[in-house]
C-alpha cells in the first residue's frame, strides 16, 4: 500500500508544500504490533508512479516490494522542482561552480537537517517504525546518490545503511572525500554504490568514483560496489538494480 501526503519543506524562498510517499508492507495491517525498518528516498516522485515521474518512468519500487513481500517501510519526498536549479542546489552538500550549471549554492546539509529533525520524527510518530540507527536507511540516484553518500557518512549516527545509484561524485569530489575521511563511522555501516557502464565517461569521472570507493573502504564501510553492464543514467536502468541494492540493505546478516 502506498499513501501520499503533503509535507512542508523549508526553502530559500519560504516554506513549500511537497508530496511525500509512504510505502507500507503487505502485512502492515495484518500485524498491528509489528514494527519495520525504514528506507528514506530522495526524488520521491520518481520512486513509485510513472504518472508522477519527471520523465514518465518511475522505479516501480512498490511493485517489487509487494511481489517480494519485503518487510520495510519507504518514506520518499519529492525534490525542489524550481527551474532555477532547485534540485541541484537542494541535493548538493557543497557549494560549487560548474562550467555547465554555473554557480550552485549547496543546500544539502539544510535539507538533511529538515529530514533528520522534522521528517524522520514525523514518520516515526505516524507509522510503526524501528526508529534506531540500525534500522534507518537512505537511498537515491544521481544527485540523490551523492546525498546518500553524504547522509551515511556525515550523519552516520542516524543512517547506518544506504544505496547510492549513479551518484554524482564528480561535483565537489575533494569535499566529498574530506567528508568521508573525517566521518565517525559506526559499526554495521553498509553502502551499496553503482555506476552504469554507459555513464563512466572520462578518466576523471572514473577516478572520482574509484577515489570514493577507496575512501569508503578505508573507513571500514561494508561496501557493495558494481559497474552495471549496459547501465545508463535513467529510472529504467535504476529500476533493474532494485534486487541488488535491496539484497544489500536487507541481507539477513545486516538485520542485526
Amino acid at each position: 500500500m502506498i499513501i501520499t501526503e503533503t509535507v512542508t519543506v523549508p526553502t530559500p524562498h519560504g516554506e513549500e508544500e511537497r508530496r511525500a510517499y509512504f510505502y507500507l508492507p503487505a502485512d502492515y495491517e495484518k500485524h498491528p504490533r509489528k514494527r519495520y525498518p525504514v528506507i528514506y528516498f530522495f526524488d520521491g516522485h520518481n520512486v513509485f508512479f510513472d504518472e508522477d515521474a519527471t520523465y514518465g518512468k518511475s522505479w516501480g519500487l512498490g511493485e517489487y516490494l509487494d511481489a517480494h513481500r519485503t518487510p520495510v517501510i519507504v518514506a520518499a519526498v519529492e525534490c525542489d522542482h524550481s527551474p532555477e536549479g532547485g534540485r541541484l542546489s537542494e541535493y548538493s552538500p557543497y557549494t560549487f561552480d560548474d562550467a555547465y550549471f554555473g554557480h550552485v549554492d549547496g543546500r544539502g546539509e539544510a535539507f538533511m537537517q529538515w529530514m533528520i529533525n522534522e521528517f524522520k520524527p514525523y514518520v516515526d510518530d505516524s507509522l510503526r517504525t524501528l526508529p534506531d540507527r540500525n534500522h534507518t536507511m537512505i537511498a537515491g540516484s544521481s544527485m540523490g546518490g551523492l546525498m546518500t553518500l553524504y547522509a551515511v557518512t556525515a550523519h552516520n549516527d542516524v543512517f547506518s545503511k544506504g544505496a547510492a545509484l549513479s551518484p554524482s561524485v564528480g561535483f565537489s569530489n575533494a569535499e566529498l572525500l574530506d567528508t568521508i575521511h573525517s566521518a565517525r563511522i559506526g559499526r554495521g555501516t553498509i553502502l551499496y554504490m553503482d555506476m552504469g557502464e554507459k555513464e563512466l565517461g572520462s578518466r576523471g569521472r572514473r577516478t572520482a568514483l574509484a577515489n570514493v570507493a577507496t575512501e569508503l573502504l578505508m573507513k571500514n564501510v561494508k561496501l557493495s560496489f558494481r559497474i552495471v553492464p549496459g547501465g545508463e543514467h535513467c529510472e529504467a536502468s535504476w529500476e533493474r538494480q532494485i534486487p541488488f541494492f535491496m539484497d544489500t540493505l536487507l541481507y539477513p546478516g545486516n538485520r542485526k
